[in-house]
């Protein structure tokens, strides 16, 4: 009972005032907006694209004006996906949680989430990256704050609302089939937040 309560409870978080304040804080746009998964998503020749955790569509910007591809996102916060829906007619952008996607196995060649996987409680964690492996095809990347050992950070007066881990570490217990190609760091110029660690995953 206390997993399906902190779930609600940060979803109830994340989709009134606080989640609202998040997307007006995070929502500047740069020339480099976009490029990197633009980038990921040519380099692994991957066209049908999910972000779990999309927000305003950040991340998406470069990929939804390319033609090539099909771009879908999720995230909870109808504020933010009112904006991402202006701001990329072209993507497919859906209100859902990381841990119940609406979507077939396999529906996607690239799913990743960037800085979403720290704000999901611990005891939810497994059941988001069980769903995020279902719905991919091939390809997994996953951009985080790192630590060692599961660790709580306090967050604008908000407690169980951010953790850091080896979230490269958690997917590979949990899910034997994938295989780690690559695990590097994206900076703080490039994401315009923070340092990520970041992990990219093959499924077997």
């Amino acid at each position: 009972m206390r997993k399906q309560a902190e779930a609600k409870r940060l979803e109830v978080l994340w989709t009134g005032d606080f989640g609202r304040e998040y997307t007006r804080r995070n929502s500047q746009v740069t020339p480099s907006t976009g490029t990197f998964h633009h980038a990921l998503g040519r380099q692994l020749e991957a066209r049908r694209i999910l972000e779990v955790g999309c927000n305003i569509g950040l991340n998406l910007t470069r990929l939804a004006a390319d033609g090539h591809f099909a771009v879908t996102g999720i995230d909870l916060n109808g504020y933010a996906l009112q904006e991402a829906r202006r701001r990329l007619p072209h993507a497919n952008l859906l209100r859902a949680t990381a841990y119940r996607l609406p979507f077939a196995d396999e529906s996607f060649d690239l799913v990743f989430t960037c800085g979403v996987l720290i704000h999901i409680p611990p005891e939810s964690l497994d059941d988001a990256i069980r769903e995020i492996h279902r719905v991919s095809r091939r390809w997994i990347w996953c951009g985080e704050y790192f630590s060692e050992h599961l660790t709580e950070v306090p967050y604008r007066g908000e407690k169980g609302a951010l953790y850091k881990c080896d979230f490269g570490a958690s997917y590979l217990d949990l899910l034997p089939d994938l295989e780690l190609v690559r695990r590097g760091t994206l900076a703080k110029e490039s994401t315009g937040f923070d340092n990520l660690e970041t992990w990219l995953f093959k499924k077997g």
